[in-house]
Formats: C-alpha cells, structure tokens, sequence
C-alpha cells in the first residue's frame, strides 16, 4: 500500500487497533524526543507526540503514521531500532 494510501486509511480510521499497533505507535512516538533534532520536529511537537504516546486515541494512529513514514525516509536517522520499529508500524497500519 502507498503512503498516501495508508494515510488515508489511517485518516477514516479504517483500522484494528491492536496490540501490535498501539504498541508500534507508541514505540515510535517515545522514539521523537530521542531523534527529534535529526527529524526536524521541535521541542512543542516532541512533547506532543510523548503525550500522544501516553493517552494514545485512534486519532493519533494518524500522526504516529506520519512520523513512522518520516523516520523511514531519513537519510540522518542510523538508528536500526527506530527504524524497525517505524516498519513494524507501517506494516501493522497496513495488515490491520
């Protein structure tokens, strides 16, 4: 499935929210405060997604996506376990 496709899916909430994708989503938006400077993503939008990460709502599937999608388009981010744990998130997104 293309980005802007599990975007859309993630925007309709056309999803499971399972355990694998709360976990992969909250995985990711700890991730942000770790990375965030290499992400381009300020201090606020930091705090936002560790907030997100600790209430998690179907709403936020979508920006945990977008972050996800990011990480694994960064040419700065060498981290192999942020990385993964971006596709773990993309793949659930997309099986769920």
């Amino acid at each position: 499935m293309e980005d802007k496709d599990l975007i859309k899916k993630c925007e309709v909430g056309n999803f499971n929210l399972d355990n694998d994708l709360i976990q992969g989503c909250k995985d990711v938006l700890e991730n942000s405060k770790k990375h965030g400077k290499k992400l381009d993503i300020s201090d606020d939008e930091v705090q936002t997604y560790l907030e997100m990460a600790e209430n998690l709502k179907p709403k936020d599937v979508t920006k945990a996506l977008e972050l996800a999608l990011k990480i694994q388009s960064s040419e700065t981010i060498k981290d192999t376990e942020l990385r993964n744990q971006a596709s773990r998130l993309i793949r659930a997104i997309n099986m769920s």
